[in-house]
């Protein structure tokens, strides 16, 4: 079970006033499937993200949960700049418990999985968008999750690592589940079971995936 109790999230704007994403937001994620988080841009999908997965507080409300939840897999994401990627690495998987030959066998992994070379024992920092996506896609993918956030699944890297990427993600998919953010109704289709549609502050939720694709192509032509 993944619920939202009354979550409410705000922006403090230069001007000094507050931009509300969500007010007493409330609703319970359907069970046990793969959910297409969508919605306009600027509608707060990325937001809910990082709200679930930890990255971000809510200024009030709670998620309540039994389950497991990556963080947020996408091009942005929260490796920290100054430290390798070896080290990026080595860091969470002590977050999460791992040592000795375990934690070797997910630096391990991820290196492998990135494919960047040499790179792997450069800073974040010096990483092209491209290369950061690798390696979060691949941390991501090194540990088991009963829920995965992921931003534009097929967003990574060319063509060759697309496809090897995919590959991957829809094995961990055998045994877990996805909520993901994407544009791509096509993407969403072959992955996503039931929709969430986030617009004006609010979540619709469906069980038909493309009802939920209706009312998102809806709001796009009034927008």
């Amino acid at each position: 079970m993944i619920k939202l109790d009354r979550i409410t999230k705000s922006y403090l704007l230069s001007g000094g006033n507050r931009h509300y994403v969500f007010k007493d937001l409330s609703f319970t994620f359907p069970e046990g499937a793969n959910i297409g988080l969508i919605g306009p841009n600027g509608a707060g999908k990325s937001t809910l993200m990082n709200i679930l997965g930890g990255i971000d507080i809510p200024d009030s409300g709670k998620v309540i949960t039994n389950k497991s939840i990556s963080w947020p897999v996408g091009l942005s994401g929260g490796l920290q700049g100054s430290l390798t990627a070896r080290d990026n690495v080595k860091f969470v998987a002590r977050v999460y418990g791992y040592r000795a030959a375990e934690l070797a066998e997910k630096v391990r992994y991820v290196e492998e999985f990135a494919e960047i070379g040499e790179y792997f024992d450069e800073p974040i920092k010096t990483f092209s968008s491209g290369m950061r996506a690798r390696v979060t896609f691949g941390l991501s993918m090194a540990f088991d999750f009963d829920y995965y956030l992921v931003d534009e699944a097929g967003a990574v890297g060319d063509a060759n690592f697309k496809k090897k990427s995919m590959a991957v993600y829809k094995q961990k998919l055998q045994s877990g589940n996805v909520i993901l953010v994407s544009h791509n109704m096509s993407e969403v289709r072959s992955l996503c079971d039931h929709i969430v549609v986030i617009y004006g502050g609010n979540a619709h939720v469906f069980d038909s995936v493309e009802e939920g694709i209706k009312m998102y192509e809806e709001i796009r032509t009034v927008q």
